[in-house]
């Protein structure tokens, strides 16, 4: 696994460095995985660890792949004030990527946690069971 900034530059595709490794943010409605309804698992896109199963992704409308749960022990939740408000920053467990947030939710039977892990599609990659 790549120790510096410039070892994760040369591993990583642009659009992935830019929000695994700087912690930005697609826009919403564009990323790839968004509508994919396969079964399977997401996985973090820099080092590959197991994040979600697809059995716990739901849409939430917002734009970017959701999920009601992780996988125990593969994120770590961090707080960010980077904006006015202060949000949970959801980093992989084993390399410390920034995948995305996770945003407290009115329980639904969508969202049976409570937890909406807002994740961006550049963060992850997908392993099919299909």
């Amino acid at each position: 696994m790549p120790n510096s900034d410039d070892e994760w530059r040369d591993k990583l595709p642009p659009e992935k460095y830019i929000v695994l490794r700087r912690k930005s943010t697609e826009r919403p409605f564009s990323g790839h995985l968004l509508y994919n309804k396969k079964k399977g698992s997401y996985v973090c896109g820099a080092c590959g660890n197991i994040i979600f199963s697809s059995d716990k992704k739901y849409d939430s409308g917002t734009g970017w792949p959701s999920f009601y749960d992780a996988r125990k022990g593969s994120v770590k939740l961090k707080k960010d004030f980077s904006l006015i408000l202060p949000r949970t920053e959801v980093l992989c467990s084993k390399c410390g990527s920034h995948l995305g947030h996770v945003f407290e939710e009115t329980k639904t039977k969508s969202c049976p946690t409570g937890k909406r892990f807002c994740i961006n599609s550049a963060a992850l990659d997908f392993n099919s069971k299909e």
